[in-house]
């Protein structure tokens, strides 16, 4: 099983980030799949979900409205399009499924500052 996120990145307030996590080793398009973030001195935290089919979608209260989720199932891809970006989004984001997560990748760091 591997997980690898990329796409994070130094933006100032207000800026715009698409994160990308590839997926190998499991049957992606059969799960559910969710961005999670780790902030600095803060627990890990779920972001977005998307079903397994991508035809729902769940954020968080605290980035709804700004971040979207979406999959590509051929491609075995999970995106994070990330938009009006604040200071306390900063933080290591990770993908994984929503629930019986499998062995966590390296995560994309997002630092969101002036």
């Amino acid at each position: 099983v591997q997980l690898v996120e990329s796409g994070g990145g130094l933006v100032q307030p207000g800026g715009s980030l698409l994160l990308s996590c590839t997926v190998s080793g499991f049957p992606f398009s059969s799960y559910p799949m969710s961005w999670y973030r780790k902030a600095p001195g803060k627990e890990r935290e779920l972001v977005a979900t998307i079903t397994s089919g991508g035809g729902t979608t769940d954020t968080a209260d605290s980035v709804k409205g700004r971040f979207t989720i979406s999959r590509d199932n051929r491609l075995q891809t999970l995106y994070l399009q990330m938009n009006s970006l604040k200071p306390e989004d900063t933080g290591e984001y990770y993908c994984n499924k929503r629930w019986s997560t499998v062995s966590w990748g390296q995560g994309t760091r997002v630092t969101v500052s002036s």
